[in-house]
């Protein structure tokens, strides 16, 4: 091959290997930049002042209504400060929930709303609990105060789904048509229609000391922009290490010898 051809397809390749590291650098620093504005938005409603149940009762949707995206910008992640009474039959436990590491339960319980809006009930995250692991069936003790309560926490979408082995409703409980307490998921719609119950579609994440049998150590909301940053480097690393290798090889070595030639004679 011609040696004007050779450094053409080679100047070629180490344009392209450039030009890809150094767009995927830059697309992690916009990923980084979009987790950021994420966190900001969520730490800017995080420190919004605390509703109370009028305005809950009055601006989170019923389960089942559609939550357009303005919506669900306004509503997720705002504090709230809430009175009523806990539905305690109601409670369920979501089965293969980790805190702290250890794999437990997330405790759920609907929460009527104090009157005047007795008519509205909000599902409530109250805490994990560890499980018995040489009785799967039993349940923790949890305990659940009877008449008015007062809780403190931030509306949240309600707790992520697990992978299920069987589709449909029946799945998100155990193989005993639906008797136990124990779930792998809590479907919100699901909940209206079996317990008949007013809910809200949104969930509250309950904060605060731990009691009642409960922990409440919930994973902190991370930007995690460092991940990205990392990438980042990487990619812009190997962008100016092809650089610098076609420079060397390409440009500087090979007239090496014949500087050292002009400057022998």
């Amino acid at each position: 091959m011609p040696p004007a051809w050779r450094l053409a397809l080679i100047t070629l390749a180490a344009a392209a290997v450039a030009a890809v590291t150094a767009s995927l650098g830059f697309w992690q620093l916009d990923r980084a930049a979009q987790k950021q504005r994420l966190f900001d938005a969520i730490a800017k409603q995080q420190a919004l002042a605390p509703w109370h149940n009028a305005d809950v009762a009055a601006q989170v949707p019923a389960a089942g209504q559609a939550l357009s995206e303005p919506a669900s910008q306004a509503l997720l992640h705002r504090p709230v400060q809430l009175q009523g009474r806990w539905l305690a039959d109601e409670t369920l436990y979501l089965d293969n929930r980790q805190m702290q590491g250890r794999v437990g339960f997330y405790v759920l319980t609907p929460l009527q709303l104090a009157p005047p809006h007795e008519g509205k009930v909000i599902v409530v995250q109250r805490g994990w609990a560890p499980r018995n692991f040489l009785d799967r069936t039993a349940l923790p003790p949890v305990q659940t105060p009877e008449g008015l309560v007062s809780l403190q926490g931030r509306l949240e979408a309600p707790p992520t789904r697990l992978m299920e082995l069987e589709p449909g409703a029946a799945a998100s409980a155990d193989p005993d048509g639906q008797q136990s307490r124990i779930r792998q998921n809590a479907d919100i719609a699901a909940w209206t229609r079996q317990s008949r119950l007013p809910l809200l579609s949104l969930t509250v994440l309950q904060t605060g000391a731990a009691g009642e049998g409960l922990q409440r150590d919930w994973p902190a909301i991370n930007a995690g922009v460092e991940k990205h940053y990392g990438y980042a480097f990487q990619w812009f690393g190997l962008c100016v290490l092809v650089v610098l290798l076609y420079v060397w090889f390409q440009l500087v070595r090979p007239r090496l010898p014949v500087r050292r030639r002009s400057a022998a004679q």
